[in-house]
């Protein structure tokens, strides 16, 4: 038993009948290097670790999983994507972690995504992807360590967005895994960079710790 299990209740957890098809979607911690020429490439994170475990404890042979990440994609860019990547392929299941570059590329392109623009640009990919697919949403928590300790002042613009997708979880009816929160807990067990080398991108206990969040907050642990 997944020890995070005891600490999600969930408003719905996803069902995952025989054959069923998950995508995995966002920015550079999905990606993780996945092989772009490859469709059913999972990379080497937290997606393949999902996936390992997955296919262990719920054996499937017709199971699909894509890793749709991008490494630097903001909210919008999945917004410009989201037919191909997450609405074609029809899944029971899309993850979806994306709003650190809408923080990031305020301090170091002077690019800045208001609370507001990122509240109503992952609320229309939401509605778009319920309003095309009966698949289960699964919201992931953006996260950040004070790796440098620089990275104290983003917590200003990223602590609103991590709050935009609490209320659309909500909203959406969405399973969320708190990772924000599961990383600072994290922090008090092992330095800030053990988990998160540059406050942002995960070693692989970093993303250990995020598969198994993700499938104990899906009740698929």
């Amino acid at each position: 038993m997944n020890p995070l299990a005891s600490a999600f209740v969930t408003a719905s957890a996803p069902s995952l009948a025989a054959g069923s098809t998950l995508v995995f979607f966002g920015d550079s911690i999905t990606d993780c290097g996945r092989d772009r020429a490859a469709a059913t490439s999972l990379g080497n994170g937290y997606v393949a670790s999902v996936a390992s475990r997955l296919g262990f404890r719920h054996p499937d042979p017709d199971r699909i999983i894509y890793n749709r990440g991008n490494s630097g994609n903001r909210v919008g860019d999945l917004a410009a994507r989201v037919d191909h990547d997450v609405v074609a392929p029809a899944p029971a299941i899309v993850s979806i972690l994306i709003g650190i570059n809408d923080t990031w590329r305020r301090f170091d392109r002077h690019e800045p995504t208001s609370t507001a623009a990122f509240l109503d640009g992952y609320r229309a990919l939401l509605s778009r992807i319920q309003e095309k697919t009966s698949t289960h949403l699964v919201l992931l928590e953006p996260f950040l360590l004070p790796v440098p300790a620089d990275r104290k002042t983003w917590r200003e613009d990223l602590d609103p967005k991590i709050g935009v997708a609490r209320e659309l979880a909500v909203e959406f009816n969405a399973t969320f895994v708190p990772l924000d929160g599961l990383f600072a807990a994290a922090a008090t067990r092992a330095p800030a960079a053990y988990w998160l080398p540059d406050g942002v991108h995960p070693s692989s206990a970093g993303h250990a710790l995020i598969a198994d969040a993700w499938l104990a907050a899906t009740g698929l642990a």
